[in-house]
């Protein structure tokens, strides 16, 4: 069994964050430790909510109390989101490193969010830099948007010469004692045919890409269950292309089942036999 520190937001009311990445790693088998970051009622993209936003201090305490019950011998991977403030991220840091003082071997897998093409950039002041300056050279595993990945590298991704350059330069960044691997999300290139969307990995010299239709959803939340589903076949397959056909097929089957439905909200728990078994199975390529 994996045992998986999740430090992210969580909302009451629909699937983003933890309340997106927590379920579906459980419904694999995963022991889950979700430490949250926020606690809403429901996502930001609905334009009012209510909750709170916690410090990171007590975010630190959490991490803390868990580490005091000898847990983090046992912690395969941390896995971090949406960073909220800088204290949130000295928090992130903070668990990071009493989770490879427990195990060494732990994997920390960072999902840099920033933004997307259609938002812009929605995190505050300085956390690209901590991003690009602290969590990913602690990071083993990076899952950025295409739209994320241009603002860490400054490369444009357009072509699909251009996002493997950015990949790399991305990789680069990365802490070379693990995996050091990547997931780029949410690609589109003048080679992708306007009815799909792709996703790119690499890892130990090799880029494969995985191709799924478009679907005509907008939707809140995905980014999130593909960083914890890319994040747990990685681990339990020791391969980022079995990983991404693992996670990019049940993502494809959760979203397409969401969209037949007309559901604003990811449908996580009515959906949750495509993450054990997807209805439908995309094989990625070399490219």
């Amino acid at each position: 069994m994996l045992h998986i520190l999740s430090i992210q937001s969580w909302v009451s009311y629909g699937h983003v964050g933890n309340a997106s990445a927590v379920f579906p790693l459980q419904r694999l088998g995963a022991e889950v430790w979700a430490v949250n970051t926020v606690q809403f009622s429901n996502h930001t993209g609905y334009g009012d909510w209510t909750g709170d936003v916690y410090s990171g201090q007590s975010v630190r305490r959490l991490v803390d109390g868990i580490a005091a019950r000898d847990a983090f011998t046992r912690c395969d991977a941390v896995l971090s989101g949406y960073v909220g403030g800088a204290d949130i991220g000295d928090a992130i840091l903070h668990a990071i490193g009493s989770v490879r003082r427990a195990n060494p071997a732990a994997t920390y897998c960072c999902d840099p969010v920033i933004g997307d093409v259609d938002t812009g950039v929605y995190v505050r002041p300085g956390i690209e830099d901590f991003l690009r300056d602290q969590a990913l050279p602690a990071a083993d595993i990076a899952t950025p948007n295409r739209f994320e990945i241009e603002r860490l590298t400054g490369l444009d991704c357009h072509t699909l010469h251009g996002a493997r350059q950015a990949v790399l330069r991305l990789r680069s960044m990365l802490r070379m004692d693990g995996p050091a691997c990547v997931l780029l999300t949410s690609l589109e290139t003048d080679e992708t045919p306007g009815d799909c969307i792709d996703m790119l990995t690499f890892e130990a010299g090799h880029f494969h890409l995985l191709r799924t239709p478009r679907l005509d959803l907008a939707i809140n939340g995905a980014g999130d269950a593909v960083a914890a589903l890319f994040l747990f076949h990685r681990l339990t397959t020791g391969s980022a292309v079995a990983a991404l056909e693992a996670a990019g097929s049940s993502v494809y089957g959760l979203l397409r089942r969401t969209a037949e439905a007309g559901s604003r909200e990811i449908l996580t728990v009515a959906a949750q036999d495509e993450f054990v078994s997807p209805s439908r199975r995309f094989a990625a390529l070399p490219c």
